[in-house]
């Protein structure tokens, strides 16, 4: 609840955030594909990374969480913007009426001791904007979904969030990210970010030299969104990962939904019509 809350009102400042609660209160907004692929997590187990997130609750546009066997989690840090202390165990609630999933304390892009094809599905909300290394992040999600598993993938589109002034990052770009071992470490983007960055949007960064400072110790708060996305690119992103894209959706004001699927040794992968090819 408390990212959802800090997203919406960096996005659309306090009237925003007024106006989605009324409107999730009167009419409850779904994901069009959602009753298609509900059997895919239906009683089944997954990861997510980053959560809790309101988009998956029973209240939101995709909403796994009510009919999910059990979710566990993974997070960078003990302490975080958007959760504050969290701790490692079976500490991870993502529905009042069902027993915590576990919560590891990983990065995105290792997540170290986690077995290969564990998981039935995986989510993501806007988690993947805040990799250094994307592709890297995505591989790892990869391998720890089992072959046929499903993953959802939620990035916000620059048009509705504070990075609407910023170009489109290159799938070229996040190949090289990829290719050269980017760390979390990495500020290559800061400059432009500084520049581009619309605070308005961004009430809750404080000032420019509040942003600025902040934004500085990306290592330690992982606020950057290092990367920015269009539908196509993140339509571009899956492909290259070789998943069976499923479906992709806009939800506005900001969320790219993917909803795609890993591949079983014998499938061939084509997403060639969604790609324009």
């Amino acid at each position: 609840m408390i990212k959802k809350i800090y997203m919406k009102i960096k996005t659309e400042g306090l009237s925003g955030l007024f106006k989605s609660a009324c409107r999730q209160l009167l009419t409850p907004r779904r994901l069009k594909y959602f009753p298609r692929c509900r059997a895919l997590f239906h009683s089944r187990s997954g990861l997510e990374i980053g959560g809790p997130s309101e988009i998956f609750g029973s209240q939101g546009e995709i909403p796994v969480y009510a009919i999910a066997a059990r979710i566990d989690n993974c997070n960078f840090s003990g302490q975080t913007i958007w959760e504050g202390s969290i701790s490692e165990g079976q500490t991870f609630s993502f529905n009042s009426n069902k027993q915590p999933g576990r919560q590891y304390l990983v990065e995105a892009g290792d997540l170290q001791g986690i077995e290969d094809d564990t998981y039935d599905f995986v989510l993501s909300s806007h988690c993947l904007e805040h990799l250094a290394n994307p592709l890297q992040g995505l591989s790892e999600w990869i391998r720890v979904l089992k072959p046929g598993g499903t993953i959802v993938l939620v990035v916000p589109h620059k048009e509705g969030t504070f990075d609407h002034r910023r170009p489109v990052t290159t799938l070229e770009h996040m190949i090289e990210d990829l290719d050269n071992h980017v760390s979390e470490a990495d500020l290559t983007h800061l400059d432009e970010i500084l520049k581009l960055h619309d605070l308005s949007r961004d009430p809750g960064a404080g000032d420019f030299q509040s942003f600025q400072e902040r934004s500085k110790q990306n290592l330690q708060n992982r606020c950057l969104h290092h990367h920015v996305f269009e539908t196509r690119l993140a339509v571009e992103v899956v492909n290259y990962m070789k998943l069976q894209i499923l479906t992709v959706e806009f939800l506005p004001p900001y969320h790219i939904v993917v909803i795609a699927r890993k591949p079983t040794t014998s499938q061939v992968v084509n997403n060639d019509q969604l790609l324009g090819e």
